[in-house]
């Protein structure tokens, strides 16, 4: 692809317009006749891999515009006021705006958006449909993987490029997970989103290498409906109605109040509610009253779509979404819950909900990870020592802080109320001990990482996988 055609609709001036074979923001990824964008981001800078970027074969190279004179002559460089902003338009660009080509249908709040994509991808696929997913958890066309993810929304280039396989593969809906940081960062610009759901916001990503403030968290997840054609959004949430009231799309509103007969057992929950003035029955087999609001979006979106009542029913019953809520077999027959609760509200919301259904001890095993926000971490430690009966406080990504600090800020706030817990640092032998101590009418909640299959110590990404360790355990394997 030309140079030029790459670089339409950006403010990039060029000279010799040459081919280009591919693009990429890694060093490392780059190779002969590659165009390389250098961006700043929090913790590396893309600027210091120019050189490198050269050697693996770069044929130009975009940085910042005040970063111009220290790299001019060393290849063919170019300069943008902020890198970050054209990639969104240089990824279209290459990959011929693939998401016009398909429903794209955005999911962004503080909790629920992984289990509403699955929710929604489950219904859609039962109603016979193709669907793209792009999840915190990984990427899919229909139940085949493409990718894992580490991160929520994909940078653009990445993005693009799924979107352009889903494309290629014949998908005519792509539901992806968009993150505040996604809008902020301007990773989803340029995209044709159709719909947009918005579920909930609370707290979580106010820290200094995230939101400066609640306000911003929000302001920066509402950009999605100004490039959407109508929004689902929560009216039980003061920043839903805010949206209703600011933004000029359609809305389809959702609420609690349009739920009746709940039931919520240690396998499942089951409600009413009316669609299209029919009652209709509905169970989906995660635990907990906010599996039902994730549901009623699910039902709302797909309904709105044109889906069959018995596709969304049915699509419904079979949706279990990795590290929500999922329910893990065991040899030993114990009721143990992984779930990604890793913030004060969803840790709150779970255990409120297994406090209710539990008819014996609720055992609840978590810790916070490091290089983030710590104001959180006393607070979650009073929530569990109120809504848990025993907890053992462990290691969940501690980064580069050290973990035994991390477990006594959460010690501070649990022991305030109860002294019915303990620190475990390694998060395996936590575990080993939540069983150890549990019953058969007990649950044991294992919460913070969810579908993750690692942990992060210094800069390093360790093999860990809570589901693997409890399905390998034994009353032999428990005493060794």
């Amino acid at each position: 692809m030309k140079l030029s055609k790459l670089l339409n609709n950006t403010n990039i001036k060029y000279e010799n317009d040459i081919e280009i074979s591919g693009i990429s923001i890694n060093s490392k990824e780059v190779k002969e006749n590659y165009l390389f964008v250098a961006i700043k981001g929090y913790i590396r800078d893309g600027h210091d891999y120019i050189k490198e970027a050269f050697n693996n074969g770069a044929s130009v190279v975009i940085v910042d515009d005040e970063r111009l004179d220290e790299f001019k002559d060393l290849g063919y460089v170019l300069s943008t006021k902020n890198t970050r902003e054209i990639c969104s338009i240089i990824a279209c660009n290459y990959y011929d705006n693939p998401s016009k080509d398909f429903t794209l249908i955005g999911i962004t709040g503080t909790k629920g958006k992984t289990s509403t994509s699955y929710m929604i991808k489950n219904i859609l696929m039962n109603s016979g449909k193709k669907v793209g997913m792009i999840s915190t958890v990984a990427s899919y066309i229909n139940d085949t993987k493409i990718s894992d993810n580490d991160r929520t929304t994909p940078e653009p280039f990445t993005l693009q490029k799924t979107f352009d396989l889903m494309r290629k593969e014949n998908c005519e809906y792509v539901v992806m997970e968009v993150s505040s940081q996604s809008l902020k960062l301007s990773r989803v610009d340029h995209s044709f989103f159709d719909i947009g759901l918005f579920l909930n916001l609370s707290d979580e990503h106010v820290s200094k290498n995230e939101h400066e403030s609640k306000e911003d968290y929000f302001l920066c997840k509402a950009r999605l409906f100004d490039m959407v054609k109508i929004g689902f959004v929560n009216i039980d949430d003061d920043y839903g109605k805010w949206l209703i009231e600011e933004k000029t799309c359609d809305f389809i509103t959702v609420s609690m109040s349009e739920i009746t007969d709940l039931s919520i057992s240690n396998r499942y929950t089951s409600f009413k509610t009316n669609i299209n003035n029919e009652e209709w029955d509905v169970y989906v087999p995660i635990l907990g009253k906010f599996s039902v609001f994730n549901a009623l979006f699910s039902i709302k979106v797909c309904n709105y779509l044109g889906i069959d009542k018995n596709s969304i029913i049915e699509g419904l019953k079979e949706s279990i979404i990795p590290g929500r809520s999922e329910l893990v077999d065991n040899k030993l027959g114990l009721t143990i819950m992984i779930d990604y609760a890793h913030n004060t509200k969803s840790l709150e919301s779970i255990l409120i909900g297994l406090k209710s259904i539990s008819k014996g001890k609720v055992i609840t095993v978590f810790g916070c990870a490091g290089d983030r926000d710590n104001s959180k971490r006393k607070e979650m430690g009073r929530l569990s020592g109120i809504l848990s009966d025993y907890t053992i406080i462990t290691s969940d990504n501690p980064g580069m802080e050290d973990p035994m600090n991390i477990c006594l800020e959460i010690e501070a706030g649990i022991k305030e109320i109860t002294n019915n817990y303990e620190i475990v640092i390694d998060r395996e032998n936590a575990i080993k001990k939540a069983v150890k101590i549990a019953n058969k009418d007990d649950i044991i909640l294992l919460a913070g990482k969810g579908h993750e299959n690692y942990q992060i110590v210094g800069e390093e990404k360790i093999p860990f996988s809570e589901k693997d360790i409890i399905k390998g355990l034994n009353e032999e394997a428990l005493y060794k």
